[in-house]
């Protein structure tokens, strides 16, 4: 694990952000526009990991609003799947929201997605709601997920237990 590192994403990283997500979600994946503009928000926070070559492997974005964090993307390069790359980056965003004293965080999610789920689930995350034919491409339904609030003694402890599988 100690082969990755994880960093802000900045704008020469996108070209290699389109890869992944073209190689995650095919043609209906987040323009180059769209995370332009997502680094230009200042109430989002963008990470990748990288590899020893600072080639990216993958990055998550979210959303801080008030005392709740928005996740708004995690994808990991096909390549470098099932190597807790995605624990990485949400530990990484949890420890940010610790920081900045944010309680809440929510993500909507395919229902088709059972890997994504099954990882948030892992995290505390649970389903609250769908939201019907939220996907454009395909009028897929989203879940609508929530964690507990982060900062509760039951949360903490899920935390450090998450965070020992990737140290």
């Amino acid at each position: 694990m100690s082969s990755f590192s994880i960093r802000e994403m900045t704008h020469n990283d996108i070209d290699e952000i389109l890869q992944i997500e073209e190689l995650c979600y095919g043609a209906h994946h987040w323009s180059k526009d769209s995370f332009i503009c997502e680094l230009n928000n200042k109430i989002s926070t963008y990470r990748t990991i990288v590899n020893q070559d600072n080639k990216c492997c993958g990055y998550m974005g979210i959303w801080k609003i008030m005392d709740e964090a928005h996740v708004t993307n995690l994808s990991v390069h096909p390549d470098y799947q099932n190597q807790k790359l995605a624990h990485r980056l949400l530990l990484a965003s949890i420890d940010e929201c610790y920081k900045e004293k944010i309680k809440y965080i929510t993500l909507e999610v395919r229902v088709s997605n059972e890997k994504a789920i099954h990882l948030y689930e892992k995290f505390g995350f649970k389903s609250l709601g769908v939201r019907k034919k939220y996907y454009q491409d395909n009028n897929e339904d989203a879940l609508i997920m929530w964690s507990e609030n982060i900062f509760d003694k039951k949360y903490k402890d899920l935390y450090n237990e998450l965070k020992k599988l990737v140290d």
